[in-house]
């Protein structure tokens, strides 16, 4: 039981950075930041509209993290979407992102965490039933 518990509560923990940045970073627009990175990285012209689709992106991304389906699929396309985004914004704008180049401890952990939930503690429900 004890399990299952922390498994559903590192879920809505993932879910929530993807809720929070999707939501309150892009499409709200309260830290104009991430745009500046998407005209950076994309096209300074569409900035606005890309960091848009982004953060509702972001945000399905949350949808799909809490629906479980496709669990593993899903967690497979976390990792492999934070690592690139990640490592583009480390070599193309460190000076944009907020702890610099450390951001990427927090990706790493990120990561680490979206891979725990999923093909750790998920496995231990799944071997327990």
């Amino acid at each position: 039981m004890k399990t299952k518990k922390q498994c559903k509560i590192t879920t809505f923990l993932i879910a929530t950075v993807w809720i929070a940045n999707g939501l309150f970073c892009k499409v709200l627009n309260f830290v104009p930041r991430h745009e500046q990175i998407v005209g950076v990285i994309l096209s300074a012209d569409y900035s606005r509209p890309l960091t848009l689709l982004i953060g509702l992106s972001e945000i399905g991304m949350a949808v799909w993290i809490l629906s479980r389906i496709r669990s593993r699929l899903n967690a497979i396309a976390q990792i492999l979407i934070v690592g690139t985004m990640n490592i583009l914004e480390f070599i193309l704008v460190p000076e944009l992102l907020l702890f610099g180049k450390a951001n990427s401890i927090f990706a790493i952990l990120f990561i680490i965490l979206v891979y725990f939930n999923e093909f750790i503690l998920s496995k231990k429900l799944i071997s327990k039933t």
